[in-house]
């Protein structure tokens, strides 16, 4: 069967908004309005933020100390430096470059408090759901430097950091993320061309410009997505496939006149109860109650 590529079926630029101490962020996944994509669509990811500013207003305060359960985070940072710590003893200092992934679990409370007084701070955090049987697991936390991520540049200056998952033979550094996503930031040159493969039919699928524009899809379909937006890649349903159809199993991209850099995700759903409050992502209702609870009684 012939491959080709899926289409763009949605395109949102997030809501601006705060959290922490008053950070001022980009809500891309998992904000409340219509700005931004729902995470109910974006199984299993829960949320995208980024963050990015020069304005130490906007970010000094940080993340002070808060609790977690039910997901794990992963940080990923272009520009500034931040710490964090956490009540299990880890501590760590994100640079440019560096990757942090946490492990919620049954329950961690930890800081991010940014370690400059001036200058850009910039950077993403995801929120990625735990399945019904990992809520529960042990918390833990990794420092990835940057050094550890592996690059593919070709002749063209096309740029591929393999964070998680696999492109081109090359394994991302990041294994141990339960929803095994695929996780790549890609720099393109201007009117340069990228492609990969999408493991699976259902695999829930997005693109984040975050550096000029690129037309992303198949070539009779193709849209652009701009600078702080989000492309939604369509789902495919493999029943209705017949054995003469080709296979929407890739992404093409097409970097604009002043070139791209882009993040692209993707990880198969869940597809189990989500209910969401603050930072806890559980199953139930009475789950959450639960959490609340074991917080308030310090068992975190």
């Amino acid at each position: 069967m012939k491959s080709i590529s899926r289409k763009v079926n949605k395109i949102a630029q997030g809501m601006d908004t705060q959290d922490g101490a008053g950070v001022s962020l980009q809500r891309v996944i998992g904000g409340p309005f219509s700005g931004s994509v729902s995470y109910r669509e974006m199984d299993p990811f829960l949320m995208l933020d980024s963050f990015r500013s020069d304005n130490p207003d906007d970010y000094i305060e940080g993340f002070p100390s808060h609790p977690h359960r039910g997901q794990q985070t992963l940080t990923y940072m272009i520009e500034g430096v931040m710490e964090h710590q956490d009540n299990k003893g880890n501590k760590g200092l994100l640079l440019p470059g560096m990757v942090q992934v946490m492990n919620a679990g049954k329950g961690i409370i930890h800081s991010e408090i940014p370690q400059q007084r001036d200058g850009v701070m910039f950077g993403f955090q995801f929120w990625l759901n735990l399945s019904a049987i990992d809520k529960m697991s042990e918390p833990w936390y990794k420092d990835i430097a940057s050094s550890e991520i592996k690059e593919i540049i070709t002749k063209n200056s096309k740029k591929v950091r393999v964070i998680a998952g696999n492109y081109e033979g090359i394994e991302g550094v990041v294994k141990n993320l339960r929803v095994k996503p695929i996780f790549l930031d890609v720099k393109l040159e201007p009117n340069t061309k990228f492609s990969v493969e999408i493991p699976d039919f259902d695999h829930n699928s997005f693109v984040y410009v975050f550096e000029g524009d690129a037309l992303f899809g198949p070539t009779d379909n193709q849209i652009k997505v701009e600078d702080r937006h989000i492309g939604v890649l369509e789902n495919i349903d493999r029943n209705t496939l017949t054995k003469d159809d080709p296979i929407p199993n890739k992404l093409d991209a097409t970097a604009g006149d002043k070139g791209v850099r882009f993040l692209f995700l993707s990880a198969k759903p869940l597809r189990e109860p989500v209910v969401k409050y603050g930072p806890f992502v559980m199953n139930t209702e009475q789950e959450i109650q639960e959490a609340f609870r074991d917080y308030q009684l310090g068992r975190f």
